[in-house]
């Protein structure tokens, strides 16, 4: 991971505190200032009936890099929570392992608009399974809403 800067190690402990994601088995495989990708392997516990990576799973993961990549251009004092997404499934997600990149689209003092991409790696062929559209709200100075 380049360019090590408080914002992004901020990204990272929070990331570890997640139990949504430690529960994906998911990590952080790239991670740039706007920019994030989650990783995360096939496992049974994460199907639906057909075999299949359950559509739940991925829009956790794509929701996650999506408010990671928002919040590492946050102010140090600023939390992060999703409003609102839209998940389009357009394909089965099926493969070995899957990557989930989030990518800021507007920066903003209140607001923040990013949009993900899953891609489902079967032997080495990355295949786009889902696209998701995100709309993420800076949180500052919210009682209620800090680092656990």
């Amino acid at each position: 991971m380049a360019e090590d800067t408080a914002a992004l190690r901020r990204v990272r402990d929070s990331f570890v505190r997640q139990g949504a994601m430690g529960t994906l088995g998911a990590e952080i495989t790239h991670l740039l200032p706007g920019e994030v990708d989650i990783g995360f392997d096939w496992a049974q516990g994460l199907t639906q009936q057909h075999g299949f990576i359950h559509a739940g799973m991925l829009s956790a993961a794509l929701d996650s890099a999506c408010g990671y990549a928002a919040f590492s251009l946050m102010p140090e004092d600023a939390e992060v929570l999703t409003i609102e997404f839209k998940i389009n499934l357009l394909a089965p997600a099926k493969g070995q392992r899957f990557r989930c990149e989030g990518r800021v689209l507007k920066p903003g003092r209140t607001i923040m608009v990013a949009e993900g991409r899953a891609y489902a790696v079967d032997q080495e062929q990355e295949k786009l399974a889902a696209t998701m559209h995100c709309t993420l709200m800076v949180l500052q100075g919210r009682p209620g809403i800090a680092v656990v």
